[in-house]
């Protein structure tokens, strides 16, 4: 199945941009009257047939569409501390978005090791992790925030909030499995590699956050973030 990413489709006949164009004809080297598949991001899921075969500006005509293509029971939203190597938060990104996650807030806390980062570029991975696994919805990514005011931020979410740290005896938090209630929107805080400070744990504890384990090792930043995505996923597919 060949599958392109259309956020701006809006009528029966769609032009692809230059880059999806040139992968489409002289790549993939498609030709009039072959059948595509296009996604818009937001759930719509599009049959198309090529009728106009050219390598800058492949024009299609939808034969079908699919609205709220494999819309998910659950909302899930980790928001995470960005790994000092970005490519390690982009393959968290790669990763979750395949496996299943909604939104990605990064966060600035007091020991973060990069306070700045470029979401354009999280935002092709995405793209691209959308593509390779066929999900009609794209994450939303949010740009880096301090911590303090990210919480704040968040007091109305209305689904359960956990945060996930190493000040307390591993084996002696809950794991996330247990407080998770599956079809239930979440929202999961991953904090840097030297962990959440006391005061922000103390702030989150504060504005409704419950403390979580994941599991008995100690796990990178983008591991855990990871970990939490997979163990939310399989407990709603369960």
């Amino acid at each position: 199945m060949h599958l392109f990413y259309t956020p701006d489709i809006s009528a029966d006949t769609y032009t692809l941009n230059e880059e999806e164009s040139r992968h489409a004809i002289k790549v993939l080297r498609l030709k009039v009257g072959n059948i595509i598949h296009l996604i818009d991001g937001i759930g719509g899921f599009y049959e198309a047939e090529i009728i106009d075969d050219h390598q800058k500006r492949c024009t299609v005509k939808i034969t079908d569409k699919k609205k709220e293509f494999e819309k998910r029971d659950h909302y899930l939203h980790i928001a995470i501390a960005p790994t000092k190597n970005n490519d390690r938060t982009e393959w968290f990104l790669e990763k979750a978005t395949e496996i299943g996650i909604d939104e990605l807030s990064l966060i600035d806390c007091a020991n973060s090791e990069r306070s700045i980062v470029k979401t354009e570029r999280l935002q092709k991975v995405a793209v691209s992790a959308i593509k390779q696994s066929l999900k009609a919805y794209l994450p939303k990514i949010n740009e880096i925030t301090p911590f303090k005011k990210l919480i704040i931020s968040l007091k109305d979410f209305q689904g359960q909030k956990f945060i996930a740290h190493c000040q307390s005896p591993l084996s002696q938090t809950t794991h996330l499995k247990t407080l998770y209630s599956p079809q239930k929107d979440v929202l999961i805080l991953i904090g840097p590699e030297g962990d959440f400070t006391s005061e922000e744990v103390k702030l989150a504890l504060e504005n409704g956050f419950k403390e979580i384990g994941l599991g008995t090792s100690r796990l990178r930043t983008e591991t855990a973030a990871l970990y939490a995505c997979t163990t939310v996923n399989i407990l709603n597919h369960n």
